[in-house]
């Protein structure tokens, strides 16, 4: 069962939060991390589901969005209140080594879900199953979603979480990444 492992003050560029680890055991290499700014009692909070993704945001990658739409997510929750919940799921959910396959497969022409594919896995491998046992845990039943992904609106929707607003999360095209967004937008039906 999900518990809170870990909490601390984290002061950031956005301002300070509490930061804390989630998951199975104490020894779980991979917890859930989730970034926390005061909600007061009588508002919605603002919640990002964000997934890893090394190459965005370490290394300022410009073939996605992923840094820029985690640096935007932590100032709108800075300012609002709620919660950026960091999930460890690297490249859509198939994993760090099979997202740089996938990379060397979009370098020969393939656009990322035909390389995802290619690969043999889903468009999107991602789950939210944690995700919603942490919300649960914070005792939160309704959101205001930062998400474009109608797959985060559907899996929070099915788990019993009201989504009062979805908040859209547009960042502005780079000549590297438009084709990644426009595949976002007419093949996995982003909302961007």
């Amino acid at each position: 069962m999900i518990k809170l492992q870990s909490q601390a003050l984290l002061p950031t560029s956005y301002g300070d939060f509490i930061i804390s680890t989630f998951s199975d055991s104490y020894e779980d290499p991979i917890p859930l991390v989730v970034l926390s700014k005061e909600v007061f009692e009588e508002q919605i909070p603002f919640v990002r589901l964000h997934s890893e993704c090394l190459t965005g945001e370490v290394f300022g990658s410009k073939k996605c969005d992923c840094g820029s739409q985690l640096q935007r997510a932590l100032e709108m929750i800075s300012k609002k209140g709620g919660h950026l919940l960091y999930l460890r799921q690297e490249g859509r959910g198939i994993g760090l080594i099979n997202k740089i396959k996938a990379y060397a497969l979009q370098d020969k022409g393939m656009n990322t879900l035909e390389a995802n594919l290619h690969l043999g896995f889903k468009g999107d491998e991602r789950e939210y199953s944690s995700a919603v046992a942490v919300l649960s845990l914070l005792n939160i039943t309704k959101v205001n979603l930062i998400t474009n992904n109608p797959l985060k609106l559907d899996y929070l929707t099915n788990a019993g979480i009201d989504i009062v607003k979805r908040i859209p999360l547009i960042i502005p095209a780079l000549p590297q990444n438009k084709d990644y967004l426009d595949i976002k937008r007419d093949l996995m039906g982003h909302l961007i």
